[in-house]
């Protein structure tokens, strides 16, 4: 089972063998790792001031592989020895890779942090991988991949016995590694229709952690969830609710396959009835500079644009990927000269403060704050309430009393893996509450979404407004 990743000379990838300081795996070496199953080597067959290729070569142990499985039924008697498994890049590859490029993975390597968040000049090769070429392009095309998936004969020899359920796949694409191997992590076990591993509940975790960059705007996102999951519905529910939570492009609320189920009176998503609640709020307060903070992909903006009486638009976001999202959505580059002097798409940390914020009408939190480390939660106060100073202040965050509701968070958890904290109302209105007195805001609450008598709505919205200056009489 072989992979392999190549990185071209380019302008952010002027030192080839940099590649090595992003995969944390050193050129000049070859390196095995002890993975599920077998062994894992890295090393490097080409080194040179163009390119630079790393290789991941899994030595699958039949024998491991099949210790202690005696209960699964296989199409013939040595099924479970006779079999493809060594040789096709599946769910085992994507375990291994895992272990070996976990920093990568993350999108850690200290000292190459631009590195890190640059797309480079890379190519993919899986000698043979599950599927049929169609189902793999609508994998990997719509993520920026130029995808070529070749169908292998069963026996070249005999044409007429058709081609075996696998391609030979290579992807080529300027693309951030972190990304990339994302992609491999997750669609890999997508294909492989006969993982290795016992699909539970933390699989649902972990294709929203690995997948929290891309998969929420995947057009094939219901499928992967379906065959990630191993086909559960259960879990894929949840996991398609949980995907709502971070985008609005899923068109109708997972529905309910059981026997009877009304359509009709299926509940639209919960991320729509919070936009709508949002932008409630802009028509009511009629502000004419709004700045979207921390606006990921854009899903919100489209909808601010079309607010009457809005002159100026910003969404600001750390990430470059996801400014670049967002002016995909938006159709940026087809917009006309006046449509574009309304929209500004703006690199910027809710930590540091940013003069271009400044004077604004209102500045919408939505979903944000709950991605906040706890400790540096008094900063973001700082610079929103302080040094922007917005005339309104719209806050939505989760309501960790509602999490009852979703199964699989019935029993504790956060409706998605980056959420560092859930408040319940008491919580959340609480800290409303002490920020506002601190900076000259009222406060006030609304649900969003039907609320539970017992639990209260599934997102809790604070709406701030400058308090008016006290009149002192002569």
């Amino acid at each position: 089972m072989l992979l392999t990743i190549t990185a071209r000379r380019s302008e952010a990838l002027t030192t080839p063998g940099d590649l090595g300081f992003l995969l944390h795996k050193h050129p000049d070496k070859v390196q095995s790792f002890g993975v599920y199953a077998g062994t894992a080597h890295v090393f490097y067959p080409e080194v040179s001031t163009e390119s630079c290729t790393a290789a991941v070569l899994l030595e699958v142990d039949a024998v491991a592989l099949v210790r202690g499985r005696s209960g699964r039924s296989d199409a013939f008697a040595l099924g479970h020895y006779v079999n493809d498994r060594p040789y096709v890049a599946s769910s085992l590859l994507a375990v291994a890779m895992g272990k070996v490029f976990r920093s990568a993975l993350n999108g850690q390597c200290v000292g190459y942090e631009d590195l890190v968040e640059a797309p480079l000049d890379l190519t993919i090769s899986l000698p043979a991988v599950p599927g049929e070429p169609g189902l793999v392009r609508r994998l990997f095309a719509p993520l920026g991949w130029d995808v070529q998936a070749e169908p292998i004969a069963f026996d070249s020899t005999r044409p007429q016995w058709g081609a075996a359920p696998l391609v030979r796949l290579t992807l080529t694409g300027s693309v951030r590694l972190t990304d990339a191997l994302s992609h491999l992590y997750v669609l890999l076990p997508v294909l492989d229709e006969a993982k290795h591993y016992w699909v539970g509940r933390d699989e649902v975790d972990k294709l929203l952690r690995a997948g929290d960059q891309w998969l929420p705007w995947h057009p094939e996102r219901d499928l992967v969830a379906h065959r990630y999951l191993a086909g559960q519905r259960a879990l894929r529910e949840d996991a398609l609710s949980r995907l709502a939570e971070v985008d609005d492009r899923i068109a109708e609320n997972v529905r309910d396959e059981a026997a009877g189920t009304d359509d009709a009176a299926t509940p639209r998503p919960l991320v729509r009835l919070r936009h709508e609640a949002v932008l409630e709020v802009v028509r009511d307060l009629a502000p004419s500079t709004i700045a979207d903070v921390g606006c990921g992909s854009g899903a919100l903006l489209g909808g601010l644009l079309k607010v009457r009486g809005v002159a100026r638009v910003i969404g600001t976001e750390v990430s470059d990927v996801a400014l670049s999202k967002a002016a995909t959505r938006l159709h940026v580059d087809s917009m006309t000269e006046r449509q574009a002097d309304r929209l500004s798409l703006l690199r910027s940390s809710l930590m540091y403060e940013d003069e271009r914020l400044a004077d604004l009408d209102m500045a919408i939190l939505m979903e944000v704050i709950e991605h906040v480390d706890p400790d540096r939660l008094p900063a973001v106060v700082r610079n929103v309430f302080g040094a922007m100073h917005p005339r309104h202040v719209v806050i939505t965050t989760p309501n960790v009393e509602y999490n009852v509701h979703y199964p699989a968070l019935a029993a504790g958890g956060f409706r998605h893996p980056d959420h560092r904290f859930e408040w319940t109302r008491e919580q959340f209105q609480s800290w409303a509450r002490s920020v506002g007195s601190a900076h000259g805001y009222q406060v006030e609450f609304r649900p969003v979404g039907e609320p539970d008598g017992q639990v209260g709505p599934p997102t809790q919205m604070a709406v701030f407004s400058q308090s008016a200056p006290v009149e002192v009489s002569a």
